[in-house]
């Protein structure tokens, strides 16, 4: 097994992990939410395996939990799983709706991307995209300014803390704000370039310590 080519894609290394734990991932089919610190359990028992960095592994996770069929099996009552296909806790509401939230934004996405690259046209003519943004602008401007209202009218509530130096260890229950509202997230590594959290749905992401808040304690 020497003078093995090292994995260069986050393709390739998902293949790898669907060959070695297929009880856990998948390449087609419906795929299963992974249990919360599967990173770290990755990390273990994969430390033998000199083909793979803990940098493209943490990508890699990231495409496939990013990917939509991972985001379409996030689903109340859908069970998390370990490597080696073992049931764990039951999707909660909240991470099911933050997932439903996600695709909808990535595929609003793509289909943006396409309409850029292939413009639609009006017999002949090319569709007014002036007139379009004039009014896609407007009608962002009256949605911030119904939110300025609301926000005005809101009860004040006093702001989470930030993180300290005690606080950045892994394992340190935080939340993160990605995409509209702040996120609950364990905190799985501590880097030179960022923290690398893990939101509740599975995914990691890497933010900045500044993004970072304690998590209020449960009652």
């Amino acid at each position: 097994m020497e003078n093995q080519e090292k994995f260069s894609s986050s393709k390739e290394v998902i293949a790898f992990l669907a060959e070695t734990f297929p009880k856990c991932f998948s390449l087609t089919g419906d795929a299963k939410p992974l249990k919360i610190g599967i990173f770290q359990e990755l990390s273990e028992r994969l430390k033998e395996e000199q083909r793979l960095s803990k940098t493209l592994l943490r990508s890699s996770l990231r495409h496939y939990t990013n990917s939509w069929r991972y985001l379409h099996s996030v689903k109340v009552g859908a069970h998390r799983v370990d490597l080696d296909g073992n049931n764990g806790d039951e999707i909660e509401k909240e991470h099911a709706d933050h997932a439903i939230e996600q695709l909808a934004e990535s595929k609003a996405k793509v289909a943006e991307k396409r309409k850029a690259a292939k413009p639609t046209k009006n017999n002949g003519k090319p569709v007014d995209t002036k007139s379009y943004k004039d009014k896609k602008e407007k009608v962002s401007k009256e949605k911030n300014k119904g939110t300025k209202v609301g926000k005005a009218n809101s009860t004040k509530q006093v702001a989470p803390a930030k993180l300290t130096d005690s606080d950045l260890v892994v394992g340190t229950e935080v939340t993160v704000k990605v995409g509209k509202s702040p996120l609950p997230a364990t905190i799985t590594e501590i880097s030179k370039d960022g923290v690398h959290v893990q939101l509740q749905t599975g995914m990691l992401v890497k933010v900045q310590i500044d993004n970072l808040r304690l998590a209020r304690p449960k009652r």
